[in-house]
């Protein structure tokens, strides 16, 4: 999963990305960055620690996230540039991170703090960019009907329809990702490098003072600006970052001390993101190796087994399932899960759960 992280100047988008990877990106680098940072972080799950304390493997391997934080100078004086938005349009999801704590130390370029404000002022940016970029298309288009032949048209006329009408829902204040299209419309859309049909998990950036109110914010946010793929999430990620120097017992300390739930407001997030994307998680567990797999809602147990090796899902027989603490609580063992009516056979046609364990039988 690709996420990119955007935002305005003095938004504290770098801290986010140091928090969510432990790394040690220069935060303050406004403008004269121009490359992004980028990192991997993997997926905190507690299922696989729950495993690997059963089977103690020699390999332990979890879900992984590519997080890109792209610097404020890739929207330029004139709006987002083509390379910005290129790269942009080829994320899974978009990480809007916006400013919502006070601090002088750290002025606001607007002056005054108004995190509605500065969502807005950032979908517009990328509106006008989709906006920009179904006009020049949509010129190519007529250009190119002139020197066809009427029997030719059909397919472009169908672009330059679908173009038209996605053109007036921008132009409405309404994002393409909040569009109903059919299957085809999608592969047709898939061409273009559109920033607003994807998904957008918001960060709502608090300073300390305000984590007392962070749930009642998280709620003031997204009873306003979240729904139609659009995730809300509250956090103080200086704090975040902070702990993410260090170790698990030294931060859940920490957290004690500022009076924080136990759960990290980061992996409330990250659950966020699957859940935008329509991902999950199913998990293979052994001595060798506990392993998480991440594959969409819905898919079938062959799916599920291409994930792990091509030639598992070319020669998949069947699968064996169990939930992951039913697996745990029966040690393990399969004899055990058996015995308790608790390991299932499936077939080709098994629609995969989150959490579900699965050893794959298959000849090729």
């Amino acid at each position: 999963m690709d996420l990119g992280i955007i935002g305005l100047a003095r938004s504290g988008k770098t801290s986010l990305f140091n928090a969510v990877t432990r790394g040690q990106a220069q935060v303050g680098a406004y403008s004269s960055q121009s490359e992004p940072n980028i990192g991997i972080a993997r997926v905190p799950d507690e299922r696989i620690d729950a495993l690997a304390a059963v089977f103690k493997p020699k390999k332990i391997t979890y879900a992984e996230i590519r997080w890109v934080d792209y610097p404020v100078a890739g929207f330029g004086a004139e709006g987002p540039g083509n390379r910005f938005l290129a790269e942009i349009a080829g994320l899974d999801a978009i990480v809007h991170v916006v400013r919502a704590f006070e601090d002088d130390s750290v002025p606001h370029p607007e002056q005054t703090i108004d995190a509605h404000r500065d969502i807005e002022a950032l979908d517009l940016e990328l509106t006008f960019a989709d906006l920009a970029l179904i006009e020049r298309r949509l010129q190519r288009i007529e250009s190119e009907m002139r020197s066809m032949k009427v029997a030719d048209r059909a397919r472009i006329e169908e672009d330059r329809d679908l173009l038209q009408r996605l053109q007036k829902e921008l132009e409405a204040g309404h994002a393409i990702r909040s569009v109903a299209l059919s299957e085809a419309e999608r592969r047709v859309l898939a061409a273009y490098q559109f920033v607003t049909r994807l998904p957008v998990l918001l960060i709502i950036n608090i300073g300390e003072a305000q984590l007392a109110d962070a749930a009642a914010l998280e709620a003031e946010f997204t009873e306003r600006h979240g729904g139609d793929g659009i995730a809300v999430s509250t956090l103080c990620a200086k704090v975040e970052a902070e702990l993410a120097s260090l170790d698990a017992e030294e931060a859940a300390e920490f957290r004690r001390d500022l009076g924080l739930p136990e759960e990290s407001p980061l992996d409330r997030a990250i659950q966020a993101a699957y859940s935008l994307l329509g991902l999950q998680s199913f998990i293979t567990a052994g001595d060798d190796e506990c392993r998480a797999w991440t594959v969409p809602r819905g898919a079938m147990a062959p799916e599920a087994a291409g994930k792990i090796h091509s030639d598992l899902e070319r020669g998949f027989i069947r699968a064996e399932v169990a939930r992951w603490d039913e697996m745990v609580e029966a040690g393990g063992s399969n004899a055990e899960l058996k015995k308790r009516g608790k390991l299932r056979t499936e077939g080709k046609n098994y629609v995969v759960q989150d959490g579900d364990v699965i050893n794959i039988l298959f000849n090729v």
